[in-house]
């Protein structure tokens, strides 16, 4: 089973290639079902509204906000290792 996450991003946004490089990394051990939304788009700042990202990017995973600004790859490891566990 996948993971479903959310990229909120916009342009010329360091972090936000990290965030890319981090997901592309964890994508080879953790199904994961990446979905880059642009924070500019109508449906980016809804989604930005609703989980309270600050500033780019933001990461929700399965629709809840894991986080935003530079991404932990090691909290993300972590947190995708727990729930593996408990399904």
């Amino acid at each position: 089973m996948s993971t479903t996450v959310t990229l909120l991003t916009q342009p010329d946004c360091h972090l936000c290639e990290h965030a890319k490089d981090v997901l592309a990394r964890v994508a080879r051990d953790h199904p994961l079902d990446v979905t880059e939304i642009d924070l500019r788009t109508t449906e980016g700042r809804r989604l930005a509204d609703g989980a309270g990202v600050s500033f780019a990017p933001g990461v929700l995973l399965e629709g809840r906000l894991f986080a935003h600004g530079r991404l932990s790859e090691r909290k993300l490891r972590k947190t995708l290792d727990r729930a593996t566990r408990t399904t």
